[in-house]
């Protein structure tokens, strides 16, 4: 570790360094903050799948604030908690290089969602924020969505595979008609059901740069698969739409195939383990019919694989 370290200080080509599974403790965590603190040219670390804990991922927050070249820095399953989510919070206030930050599979509750979301409200590089597999609940959830009222630059935020309610994804919702930057939103296999389906749908209709929106493995049901349907009868931004085992039923795919029949921009649009039935795989071949003559961005992938 000692070796690495100093070729990271002395070294004026490396850009990319990976070590996933390579069994890093908080100490060799450490080690690499020392490093990077004298580095000017590597811009992608990861350190995926190690152990590095709060207190390696202090040492490494405590070099956000020095260190400007660093863009990518993933530290995904690492048993990370909320108390080094705070300090990555606080090196990130500073920073003005890191575009990139993978938090996912870690042990992050609300504490650490809304230390980020403060971050986010003053950080203005920052463009994709993985916090997929950690333990946020609605209120975190709700912290983030404020935060990307006022936040220009994040694109992406992963949140998939939380514990994420109605009042977070609603949260979400609102910022959606506000908020012109974000791209891709992913809330698949949460706690939402048909109630903040509708306000999604809702924030849809007023959003004209959303273009993916996962929400598989969710309760979205008939009622809300047609209030995004037609939702998307007005969008023309999304082209990606996950609602994968989401207890819709043929009543909403062919909700959703009336939708195809006018929408122009979706081009993915994922209804897998559903129980659509024929009848409903046939609307949808209705409307995809519809879709393909009518526009030169048609549909290029709909996925409706039946549970066996």
């Amino acid at each position: 570790m000692e070796i690495l370290s100093t070729i990271i200080k002395v070294s004026e080509t490396l850009k990319h360094l990976y070590l996933q599974y390579c069994y890093i403790s908080s100490k060799g965590a450490q080690t690499f903050a020392n490093a990077l603190i004298l580095n000017r040219t590597l811009t992608n670390l990861d350190l995926r799948n190690n152990k590095i804990y709060d207190n390696g991922a202090k040492a490494l927050a405590s070099v956000l604030t020095v260190n400007q070249t660093l863009i990518t820095l993933d530290l995904g399953e690492n048993g990370i908690s909320d108390e080094g989510t705070k300090a990555l919070a606080n090196g990130l206030k500073g920073n003005r290089s890191l575009k990139t930050l993978n938090l996912g599979i870690n042990i992050i509750s609300d504490e650490g969602a809304k230390a980020l979301a403060i971050a986010l409200e003053i950080n203005q590089t920052l463009s994709n924020l993985n916090l997929e597999g950690n333990i946020i609940l609605h209120e975190g959830a709700r912290k983030l969505a404020d935060a990307l009222k006022v936040n220009h630059t994040v694109e992406t935020i992963n949140l998939n595979n939380n514990q994420i309610s109605d009042k977070g994804a609603e949260a979400f919702a609102h910022t959606l008609t506000i908020n012109h930057t974000l791209r891709t939103l992913d809330l698949g296999l949460n706690l939402i059901y048909t109630k903040a389906a509708h306000a999604l749908g809702y924030a849809l209709k007023h959003n004209s740069t959303l273009h993916t929106l996962n929400l598989q493995y969710n309760k979205i049901f008939d009622q809300a698969a047609d209030a995004l349907a037609n939702a998307l009868k007005h969008n023309s931004s999304l082209t990606i739409l996950n609602l994968s085992s989401s207890n819709i039923s043929a009543t909403g795919a062919e909700s959703l195939s009336d939708m195809l029949k006018v929408n122009k921009t979706l081009t993915d649009l994922n209804l897998s383990w559903n129980d659509v039935s024929d009848r409903g795989a046939e609307a949808l071949a209705d409307g995809l019919e519809l879709n393909q003559s009518q526009s030169s961005q048609s549909m290029q992938k709909l996925h409706i694989e039946q549970r066996s």
